[in-house]
């Protein structure tokens, strides 16, 4: 990630899960793999994150928290589903309740398949994520150059 223009800031979210991906998140920013030596910060605030890793499958008691996770979080951003539950629903697909992967809620910019994931396979979402968050931040610069300027002064 050594090419990178920011660090990126990462806010976590458990759905309905076995809690093994979640282990696994949590390792990845212990000293044994060092995520923060990359520049990977763990916030609690959505407004700092830009990128929201979600583990656990969507049910009905969660996507709103979710949707709103999301939507309180600043352009440009990325979402990175976490597990086979929160790829597709995993082992609670055929539950009740289970609405299935996080893509029936939200927007997601990368998968990380298995069940548990690996935090070596979390780095590889997170520096694709990057890579996308970066082509995000193009497009975002490139769109506020096209809207016209318009002053208050230019009212009066």
């Amino acid at each position: 990630m050594s090419g990178t223009k920011k660090s990126p800031w990462i806010i976590h979210y458990d759905g309905s899960s076995c809690n093994g991906c979640d282990i696994e998140v949590l390792a990845a920013l212990t000293p044994l793999y060092d995520a923060e030596r990359f520049g990977v910060i763990n916030t609690g605030n959505p407004k700092h994150a830009d990128i929201f890793v979600v583990t656990g499958a969507i049910n009905e008691q969660n996507k709103n928290v979710v949707k709103q996770i999301y939507d309180q979080m600043l352009e440009p951003k990325i979402v990175v589903a976490c597990g086979a539950c929160a790829c597709g629903g995993g082992v609670y697909r055929e539950c009740y309740n289970v609405s299935g992967g996080v893509d029936q809620v939200i927007p997601v910019d990368a998968y990380v398949s298995g069940c548990a994931i690996k935090p070596e396979s979390l780095f590889d979402a997170i520096v694709a994520g990057v890579e996308i968050l970066e082509q995000k931040r193009q497009a975002l610069k490139k769109s506020n150059k096209a809207k016209p300027n318009i002053s208050t002064k230019d009212k009066a």
